[in-house]
């Protein structure tokens, strides 16, 4: 069984820290930065979010497919992180670029560059999730290690939400007095767009593979789709991150419309220092994060308790409930809107090392049942998962705000208020629930992975 350094813990951190400060800026400001920014109506981009994103989750498997026939002096996955590093920056730069454009070309840009962005975001991600299956066979290594990644995902989700609204506010200042937010939040996704760069080569530098697939595993694309059509497992774990991610989608979608439209007082405090108003929504998404990260650490110590499935469906379950009661909460109740935002945070924190650190006990089960192993193709599913629930999240939250007549920048109606507040707390509540039903029916319990695991290590010294 590996034993990881902590070293290559870290570098494996390191690169969801750089894709987390990304996704973070897309769920929680792209929609944001489309209406009010870019100019673009809510329902067109939702349309947008559903056609490009849907494209972009068949893309998954696809980079899944190519990933595990890559064969290269560095492995299979890591390469791709050297490789894609730059275009990464780059793109994420020219999506949050506002060109001088009449909106039917501004919608042509932003189609074009959010796809191409996906495309750069599935090439480095599909392969970095893949290396957890790679880098070790010990299955509490693996929990461990995706305890650091999402500990450090978090932390740059953290960065994100900490600095992005301060640093666009710094950047939009111009000699004239006059804000100027496009340039604004052109200069801020610079910055993170170089510090990914930099992450994601360090994770190529301190980490390594070491698990390969059976000695004599012929390459046939037809036999890995068979295999993963009969792996039940891999459906249930499926449906449950999908509906994790649209609990997820739509309330990080939609936190920046309720402060910004629900709450008439947006700024929490002011720093003199840097002549900058911090306002609610950043202290609310910021306490989330560090909530998260709370939820993480916990994660391995309570699975190995109660076992991943029951800690998984436990935390599905109150965050559905939490979230129900989130919805009667009003301007006044700015203490318990903070109290409930930390607890569902913690259990949404909770299952994505259990998620992620179950998909390669998948990886696991299909070789043990099949003789074939095929983990570029099962984590790319885990990542299309993520992209369903954002894609349907996501759209789902740009079509409800136009559903409820929200305009951007304007004082809402009733109807819009009571819209947004639902987009906060019944309507994620579904998705919570949902995945706490799937959840319900895996099979792969930890006795049951130990023993798949053990057998794996034999079938493997005897190939030696």
């Amino acid at each position: 069984m590996q034993q990881l350094k902590l070293k290559e813990k870290v570098g494996y951190g390191f690169g969801d820290f750089a894709s987390s400060m990304f996704w973070k800026l897309f769920s929680m400001y792209l929609l944001f930065f489309y209406t009010d920014v870019f100019g673009v109506s809510a329902a067109m981009v939702g349309t947008m979010f559903l056609v490009t994103r849907i494209f972009d989750g068949v893309n998954d498997p696809i980079m899944g497919i190519i990933a595990d026939r890559t064969n290269t002096k560095w492995g299979k996955f890591r390469p791709y992180l050297l490789w894609m590093a730059i275009p990464f920056a780059i793109i994420g730069i020219l999506t949050f670029t506002t060109p001088d454009l009449e909106t039917p070309h501004k919608l042509i840009y932003a189609y074009i560059t959010y796809t191409l962005m996906m495309i750069v975001y599935t090439t480095v991600n599909v392969p970095y999730a893949s290396l957890l299956g790679v880098m070790t066979s010990n299955i509490k290594e693996r929990t461990s290690l995706a305890t650091y990644r999402f500990v450090f995902a978090f932390a740059g989700s953290i960065l994100v939400l900490a600095f992005a609204e301060p640093l666009v506010s710094i950047f939009s200042k111009t000699d004239s007095g006059i804000e100027d937010a496009a340039k604004g939040w052109q200069y801020a996704v610079i910055i993170f767009g170089i510090i990914a760069a930099l992450l994601f080569y360090f994770t190529f530098s301190f980490t390594r593979e070491r698990i390969s697939p059976p000695k004599g595993q012929k390459i046939s694309l037809t036999s890995d789709l068979k295999d993963l059509a009969k792996n039940k497992p891999w459906f249930i774990l499926l449906g449950a991150g999908v509906c994790s991610l649209i609990f997820n989608s739509l309330r990080d979608g939609s936190t920046i419309y309720y402060f910004k439209y629900y709450f008439e007082n947006q700024d929490a405090f002011h720093l003199p220092v840097i002549n900058v108003d911090i306002t609610y929504s950043t202290l609310y998404l910021v306490l989330g994060q560090i909530a998260n990260i709370i939820g993480v650490v916990l994660a391995k110590p309570v699975s190995s308790r109660i076992g991943k499935k029951d800690t998984f469906l436990f935390a599905m379950i109150l965050a559905t409930i939490l979230s129900c009661i989130f919805f009667w909460f009003k301007e006044s109740n700015i203490e318990l809107i903070f109290i409930f935002q930390f607890l569902i945070s913690i259990c949404a924190g909770i299952i994505f090392p259990l998620l992620w650190s179950m998909y390669a006990d998948i990886a696991d089960f299909s070789e043990w049942k099949t003789g074939r192993r095929a983990t570029g193709l099962i984590f790319s599913s885990s990542s299309m998962s993520q992209k369903m629930g954002w894609t349907l999240g996501g759209a789902l939250t740009g079509w409800m705000l136009a559903y409820y007549g929200f305009e951007a920048n304007a004082v809402q109606t009733e109807d819009a208020k009571v819209g947004i507040r639902m987009m906060l707390s019944f309507i994620p509540a579904i998705g919570a629930i949902g995945s706490a039903i799937f959840i319900y029916f895996y099979k792969l319990d930890d006795q049951f992975v130990l023993q798949i695991n053990k057998e794996l290590t034999e079938r493997r010294e005897k190939e030696l």
